[in-house]
């Protein structure tokens, strides 16, 4: 959760951000009239519309009345209250605003620019349509102008409508304006949009924020790094600022049915896997009784061979009684971070009634925390006979998921046990290790990137954005966010979260492609090679160069479980998967289809040990905990 902060003002745009779902602009209507005056900020529509629109959509009962309306676009400033338009405004506007002459530059610039009507153009507006709004051409304008001597905006607020207006006159000066006119400080401001010409208002240094679902791309690349709310891209209009309003403590949590927060939280939480449970439960109810008894050994038998992986020092690799260790596999008497993690994880089912596993998994993270660098680096793992720790891997190759998934499973340790003094004793530790992965985004687009044969596959070669890594990113900030709530921390705690929305968008934005038109994508390379169509699963990986269009089982599994992949995506990927038959073999193949010698992703490296060959270890291998998963 953010800051808790007093808002005296809210302000929020009203096409595309209040208004576009009926029932929605219902609710906040509703929810809004019922707040008492002394428990609201002042309400404030900052509106592209006409002042006579605005009024007329109010009037009509469709929104709440205001305290004050910007409207045209920032160019009129009307107090509601008192009937009456800001003239100290609009006095500010007339300097140096010159609209013939406005016009007289467009025309000799000849960009096959028409006039908008008259009907759209008021006293501090100049509304052209251009048949090519490219961002040349309106550089163009923009720069005939200031050599003109005229001190103005220009934007593109219309597919194809260019709007020159005064400097003053835009959404973002003139709320500023208010603002200081009513000695609003912007930190108790509060701001809503959807649109380009909603950026300035967002800007203004301080103000908190609430970007739609449905916003357009240039709003949300220029406000993705600020520390705002912005809703999942499913939750649009008025749902989207309602779930803002409850974010920031305006409003009440009961306020939305169905809101975003409140699903994701019960996806953080554990509903998903207990819902995925439940249908087991119902599916094993329909089994005949050998059938039953056929699963319920295999389960008894999985218990009992985690068992035999108990240490005194954690989880290991693989049974210490039960393996000879020749060469590099003295690897395996080790407590791996990853692997360690993950058996946490998966057996906290049994913690309850299971004290040893419940110790083992105490010990399994003590083990990996003892030994995190003074940088935050979490070791590939730590061996278990003179409790060395290793963080290079195979080959000297750095793997990054060590330390997603030790947040991870830290996260989900706590959450069952309850057991906040080990939180709150391993804190600092976790922190560092949380900045040490915040620093792979190297070029801070959200997403981590990774170095050749630096995830889990090892000596396989994926690098830069790896969707594995993405998605234990995106699951490491929100398990780091709410760990930061359990110690009250809500401030920090909300820019984690805050953060987490924006990386699940870029990994959906850049992994999934599509033939549709890409809202949230900036301009790469690899854009251009999305001639593969419409996926039906998130792709391997991304670079500034390439991509590799093979499908990671594991990756795409974890994006439906960690809520990455919305339930129409998930089963899209899912039918694919099951129907070029990755768990056949089973439980299930790491990789559709594996990488054959002489193909572009073929790595010489692939044959050392003969451990990446065509349907080896992590090129198409079998990996039991990808098919329990």
């Amino acid at each position: 959760m953010p800051e808790t902060r007093s808002f005296r003002l809210f302000a929020t745009d009203i096409d595309g951000t209040l208004t576009g779902d009926p029932d929605a602009l219902a609710l906040f209507y509703e929810r809004w009239s019922r707040l008492g005056q002394e428990d609201r900020p002042l309400l404030c529509y900052n509106t592209g519309r006409t002042l006579d629109d605005a009024l007329e959509v109010i009037q009509d009962s469709k929104l709440p009345e205001p305290e004050y309306i910007i409207s045209d676009v920032g160019t009129r400033i009307f107090d509601y209250r008192e009937g009456e338009v800001v003239k100290a405004f609009s006095e500010i506007l007339s300097e140096g605003w010159d609209p013939d002459q406005v016009g007289e530059i467009i025309a000799e610039l000849d960009l096959k620019a028409t006039r908008e009507p008259d009907y759209r153009q008021h006293r501090y507006e100049s509304r052209w349509r251009l048949e090519e709004p490219s961002s040349e051409n309106v550089h163009r304008i923009d720069q005939a102008l200031r050599e003109a001597g005229l001190n103005v905006n220009v934007a593109v607020v219309a597919k194809n409508v260019v709007e020159i207006v005064p400097k003053w006159a835009n959404k973002g000066n003139a709320l500023d304006w208010l603002l200081q006119e009513l000695d609003i400080a912007p930190e108790r401001t509060l701001v809503a949009g959807d649109g380009g010409n909603d950026i300035g208002m967002f800007l203004l240094e301080d103000v908190a924020g609430i970007v739609v679902g449905n916003a357009e791309p240039e709003l949300y690349q220029a406000t993705k790094h600020l520390p705002i709310y912005h809703a999942d891209d499913n939750r649009h209009y008025a749902s989207a600022v309602l779930d803002g309003l409850i974010y920031f403590d305006i409003l009440a949590p009961e306020a939305v049915n169905g809101r975003r927060e409140q699903a994701e939280k019960a996806v953080q939480e554990g509903a998903l896997q207990e819902s995925i449970q439940r249908s087991e439960r119902e599916r094993l109810a329909s089994l005949d009784p050998e059938q039953l008894a056929f699963i319920q050994e295999g389960y008894h038998r999985a218990v009992e061979a985690l068992r035999r992986n108990i240490t005194p020092m954690g989880f290991s690799a693989a049974s210490l009684d039960d393996n000879e260790s020749l060469g590099t596999d003295i690897n395996y008497r080790s407590v791996w971070a990853r692997d360690g993690c993950i058996a946490l994880v998966g057996s906290l089912p049994l913690t309850e009634r299971d004290r040893e596993l419940r110790q083992c998994q105490e010990q399994t993270l003590e083990t990996i925390l003892a030994h995190v660098s003074f940088n935050g680096h979490v070791p590939a793992n730590v061996r278990i006979d003179d409790q060395t720790p290793d963080y290079s891997g195979v080959g000297g190759i750095a793997a990054v998921d060590s330390g997603l998934w030790l947040v991870i499973a830290f996260y989900e340790f706590v959450r069952v046990t309850g057991q906040i003094d080990f939180l709150r004793k391993h804190r600092d530790t976790l922190q560092r290790v949380m900045n040490f992965l915040s620093a792979q985004d190297s070029n801070n687009d959200a997403l981590l990137e990774i170095p050749e044969a630096g995830d889990w596959t090892d000596l396989f070669g994926r690098s830069y954005n790896v969707l594995y890594d993405e998605v234990l990113w995106y699951r490491a900030n929100i398990a780091f966010g709410r760990m930061l709530e359990l110690l009250g921390e809500n401030e920090q705690a909300g820019d984690y979260l805050r953060w987490s929305q924006v990386i699940k968008r870029e990994i959906v934005a850049n992994f999934w492609p599509t033939t549709e038109e890409r809202q949230y994508q900036s301009f790469s390379f690899a854009e251009q090679q999305y001639a593969i169509g419409d996926a039906r699963y998130l792709l391997a990986q991304i670079t500034p160069f390439d991509y590799s269009w093979r499908c990671d089982i594991y990756g795409n599994v974890l994006a439906y479980l960690f809520g990455v992949l919305d339930a129409d995506r998930a089963s899209r990927a899912c039918r694919f998967m099951w129907g070029v038959g990755v768990n056949e073999p089973y439980p299930v193949t790491n990789l559709y289809p594996a990488v054959m010698a002489g193909d572009q992703d073929w790595r010489q490296y692939y044959t050392v040990n003969l451990l990446n060959l065509p349907h080896h270890y992590h090129n198409g291998g079998i990996w039991p905990f990808i098919g329990a998963t």
